[in-house]
This record gives C-alpha cells, sequence and structure tokens, in this order.
C-alpha cells in the first residue's frame, strides 16, 4: 500500500502543471505576506520611516514598554497623559477633538501610543473607536480599575441585544473569560499582529492545491486510462485509497510549505517576539485565554481542516466529472464567492453559516463573540468549524474514493 501511496504521489509532484502551480502560488503567498514588512511605516519628528528601519525604530520603542500593567501603572501612565494635556502649549484642536503635539507628542506620546489608545479603549463603550486623547478627561481620583473596566465592557457585549446570545451562551463565554489571567504581560508584538490579520490570505495556496488534485479522478477518465486501472487487480481497492493519501499528503505538505514561507518572511522581519503573550494586548475584551502562539497555531489546525474538507470536495467532483476544468468550475466559487459575501452581525442564521464557509473560515474573529447553540451544548466557533470540516472530510473522501470505484468506464 504505501509503495501505491508513495507512486500516486510521485504522480502528482512529478507534473509540470504542479510545479508551476506551486511556485506560483508560492510567490502570490510571498508577495502578499511580504507586503507588511514592504508597506510598513512609522512616523517620527523628521517624518515617515519606513521597511526594515521604521519596524526597529518600532522595536527599540517597545522595548521600554515589556511591562505588566496593574492598576497601578494603568493609573500613573492616565496621569502622565492628563499632565501633558493640562498645559495649553501641548494641545493642538482641529473643530472636533483635542491632541498634544510638538514635543509633548513626540516624547510622551509617539514611542507608546499603541499601548495608550488600548488602554483608552478599554473604558471606551462596545463599538466606539477612540484614542489617547479620552484619557486626558477620565477620572482617576480614586484610581481606577482596568481590569473592572474590562469585564463591564465584556458584559455589555455579552448583553447587546443586537448579538441575540442566550443565557448559555452568556455562561459559555464567561467561563471561558474566567481563564484569562490578569494582569496582562506588555511588549512587542509585532510580528504575530501580522500574522492573525492575514490568514485568509492562505485562501490562495488552498485553491492551487484544489487545481493540482483536480484531474486525480478526471484525469484518468480525459486520458483514457481509467478503464485499465479499474479493470487492474487492485485498481477499486488499494489503487482508488492510494489516490486518496497521496492528494491528501500533497496537499497537506504543500501547506505546510506555503505557511513555513509566510511566516518565515513575517517574523524574519518582524521578529518572533511576543509570542508568549496574551491576545488581550491586541484586543482587551477577548475572550480567549490564548497566548499569540496558541491562537496562531490552533487557527492554523482550522486552516488544515478547511483544506482536507476542500480536497475531499475536489475528489468528490473529480471522480464524478470528466473533465478537471468542470471541477474547478466549482471549487473555485465555494472558495472565493463567500469573499464578498459579508456577514452583517453575529446573530442570525445567514451569518453564522457565512462564518462557517471556507474563506470565512480562515479568518479567526478572536473578539467577535461568535457561538453555535444546540439544545444545552455551545461551541465556539473554533470549535463549530472543527466539527464541520472534520465531518465533510470523513464524508468527502470516503465518498470520492466510492465515486471512481463505480465509475463506468466507456
Amino acid at each position: 500500500m504505501s509503495a501505491l501511496v508513495k507512486y500516486e504521489f510521485l504522480k502528482i509532484i512529478r507534473k509540470k502543471s504542479t510545479l508551476l502551480i506551486m511556485a506560483a502560488s508560492l510567490l502570490v503567498t510571498a508577495v502578499f505576506f511580504g507586503l507588511p514588512v514592504v508597506q510598513f511605516q512609522t512616523y517620527n519628528q523628521d517624518g515617515v520611516v519606513r521597511g526594515s528601519r521604521g519596524i526597529a525604530i518600532e522595536k527599540e520603542q517597545y522595548a521600554r514598554l515589556s511591562v505588566v500593567l496593574t492598576n497601578t501603572y494603568i493609573a500613573e501612565t492616565i496621569k502622565e497623559v492628563q499632565e501633558l494635556f493640562k498645559d495649553p502649549e501641548n494641545v493642538g484642536y482641529d473643530g472636533y477633538e483635542q491632541f498634544l503635539i510638538e514635543d509633548a507628542y513626540w516624547d510622551g506620546i509617539a514611542p507608546r501610543e499603541k499601548l495608550l489608545d488600548m488602554i483608552a479603549k478599554n473604558y471606551a463603550q462596545p463599538n466606539v473607536s477612540v484614542g489617547y486623547n479620552a484619557l486626558a478627561d477620565m477620572d482617576i481620583s480614586d484610581g481606577t480599575d482596568f481590569y473592572q473596566a474590562r469585564q463591564d465592557k465584556i458584559e455589555a457585549l455579552l448583553n447587546d441585544p443586537d448579538r441575540g446570545l442566550s443565557e448559555e451562551e452568556k455562561d459559555y463565554w464567561r467561563n471561558m473569560d474566567s481563564k484569562v489571567t490578569v494582569p496582562f504581560q506588555y511588549g512587542y508584538f509585532g510580528g504575530w499582529e501580522v500574522i492573525i490579520t492575514a490568514f485568509e490570505l492562505l485562501m490562495f495556496a488552498i485553491l492551487a492545491i484544489c487545481i493540482v488534485v483536480a484531474p486525480v479522478f478526471s484525469g484518468e477518465y480525459q486520458a483514457g486510462t481509467d478503464a485499465v486501472l479499474l479493470s487492474a487487480k487492485y485498481g477499486k481497492t488499494r489503487l482508488t485509497t492510494a489516490k486518496v493519501l497521496a492528494s491528501l499528503l500533497f496537499g497537506v505538505l504543500a501547506l505546510t510549505v506555503h505557511v513555513a514561507a509566510a511566516f518565515a518572511l513575517v517574523l524574519t522581519a518582524f521578529g518572533a517576539d511576543g509570542w508568549n503573550l496574551p491576545l488581550q494586548i491586541n484586543g482587551t475584551a477577548v475572550p480567549y485565554p490564548w497566548n499569540f502562539l496558541e491562537a496562531v497555531l490552533i487557527q492554523l489546525g482550522v486552516i488544515y481542516l478547511v483544506l482536507i474538507a476542500m480536497i475531499g470536495l475536489t475528489l468528490f467532483l473529480s471522480a464524478r466529472m470528466k473533465s478537471p476544468y468542470l471541477v474547478l468550475i466549482v471549487i473555485v466559487p465555494v472558495l472565493f464567492i463567500p469573499m464578498f459575501l459579508s456577514p452583517n452581525g453575529t446573530s442570525g442564521i445567514y451569518n453564522k453559516l457565512i462564518f462557517l464557509t471556507p474563506y470565512q473560515s480562515l479568518i479567526p474573529k478572536f473578539g467577535s463573540y461568535i457561538s453555535y447553540q444546540a439544545g444545552p451544548v455551545v461551541l465556539d466557533a473554533f470549535w463549530m468549524r472543527t466539527v464541520v470540516y472534520v465531518i465533510l472530510a470523513l464524508l468527502l473522501l470516503p465518498l470520492s474514493g466510492r465515486g471512481f470505484k463505480k465509475h463506468q468506464p466507456a
């Protein structure tokens, strides 16, 4: 059996079309994941600083911000910002809001603006966008409880009528959030921030893999070799299984190469610093008790399951269609139409189905509180996607082999 799998695997990778498609896909992946490096920019008093030099400046600034976000530290930080706003010489006004200018901004705000914005957003109402200047009017005469404010915000999110969460779903999220460790450790996480916002770009790799495996069965029909293969001793048993296993092996290895190339580009440029920092420093209301590395690995697990299910669908269609092109006419819309179907919320059957499509499943949405309930059972988006794509894979992969076995050669 292993010899047959090896033969079918080599049959796939030795095709010129496979090499061309994979080379093109890797290039596209490298370009997309390289863009955040090339386009990165930060600012100092001299103007815009781009690319690797800008990244180096930001990392140097963050080196001084590797701190535990205790309530005492938060209160002192807010007080420092308020002191800067007390001097009229430091303050500008654009007709809508006040902001700091000149040295007050460049020395007191710019090096830690992302941290200050995160603190300010923690105290804001859900879905309200604020920046560091919101801290100027905050009452801290009795101190400030950063983590109680976080809990209040999470409760407001859970009780938002537009989310339509049941009491069981609310309890599910409260229980998950109770596992989040506080106070948060803050620090630099630039590389991981890029990765968690770019997962959906791997859809092009999944499409390329599906294009490569589309002819696994239908290519035999097209070439007229199906009659010979199906009449052979193991044509309807071991060979069929070997084709499915070889396709899966190729798909998993190909995606791994894409992921390795993409992550290597990003982490080489931005560094791997911050892998052990909590997701909450990129959004305090995130309920998942994971650090950045754990979040990336869990989302990658979902992406591999999406890939395996899509290989299953491709093989299922390949076993029933006479041309690989007909297979792709179905696969391409399945993969990419959901890209244009934007959810209009997190509740309702339409939205919850959209979140389970292949493209949307590549977008983690760590802070969206997307959950699914069946009776007393509640699953978050990660678990639900896992269940859906495991079921699809377990159904489609055996059916694809059965379709080839039952094929009647012309």
